[in-house]
């Protein structure tokens, strides 16, 4: 996994770990949303890009722009990066 990746997916734990509280379901849904990103990484899958990690990460940004704005920017940071990619 690249270097810049790795941080801004860490960057996003800990975000959730000092932001004021999410409730369950957002929480879980963006650690979901983490876990298929390693896990995507992890399959070396950058050569098929997968549209629906891209919307996920599109629409939790989104959820989260007005309640959570650093959060979206570090969610949209990912994109960008998995954009770079390829994925």
């Amino acid at each position: 996994m690249p270097e810049n990746l790795q941080q801004q997916l860490q960057q996003l734990r800990d975000q959730l770990a000092q932001e004021p509280p999410l409730d369950a379901e957002e929480r879980a849904s963006l650690i979901e949303l983490m876990q298929e990103i390693e896990l995507r990484l992890a399959e070396e899958a950058a050569s098929a890009p997968d549209a629906t990690l891209v919307d996920g990460i599109n629409l939790a940004v989104e959820r989260f722009e007005a309640s959570h704005p650093t959060l979206a920017g570090t969610l949209r940071n990912i994109m960008q990066s998995l954009a770079n990619m390829g994925i």
